[in-house]
């Protein structure tokens, strides 16, 4: 048995610990907004937070993530009022949206250690994840405009 806690709620799971977590949240937990893109850890589609930090859930074994702290796109915020997604909506800055989910995981991870980043930090920060559709320019201003929402909001 595996004990998990993903987004503020424990599972316990009888699964080989080699399982990468993202068939654990996809298939097992039907948290579907985490994605598959490569397989690779390469395109960032697959990103979510162990511990607050950004990794790639399509190579992380689920025995990683057991006693840790687990947040998904489910879990960033109830109501879909946390800055970044607040920001991505105003800016409209999904495409085809199969990438948005683990940008929107890279870009909470990178405002929540620099408040305050600039464009050399978003590309930094942001850079393990690929947008096909080349929308870079929108998520670097939609990352800057969530810095501003998240200062005001204190």
């Amino acid at each position: 048995m595996i004990s998990l806690t993903i987004n503020n709620k424990p599972y316990q799971l009888d699964i080989d610990p080699n399982t990468p977590l993202l068939w654990v949240l996809r298939d097992h937990l039907d948290l579907v907004g985490t994605k598959f893109g490569c397989g690779l850890a390469q395109c960032g589609a697959c990103t979510v937070h162990l511990n607050g930090e950004a990794i790639r859930s399509c190579v992380t074994k689920v025995s990683r993530a057991e006693g840790q702290k687990v947040v998904t796109i489910e879990g960033l915020s109830d109501t879909g009022e946390h800055p970044v997604q607040k920001a991505w909506l105003e800016l409209d800055v999904a495409q085809c949206g199969y990438c948005q989910t683990g940008q929107i995981m890279s870009a909470a991870v990178l405002l929540n250690q620099n408040k305050n980043p600039t464009d050399k930090d978003i590309d930094a920060a942001m850079s393990g994840n690929i947008c096909r559709c080349g929308t870079y320019l929108r998520i670097r201003e939609a990352i800057h405009l969530a810095a501003e929402i998240q200062q005001k909001n204190g």
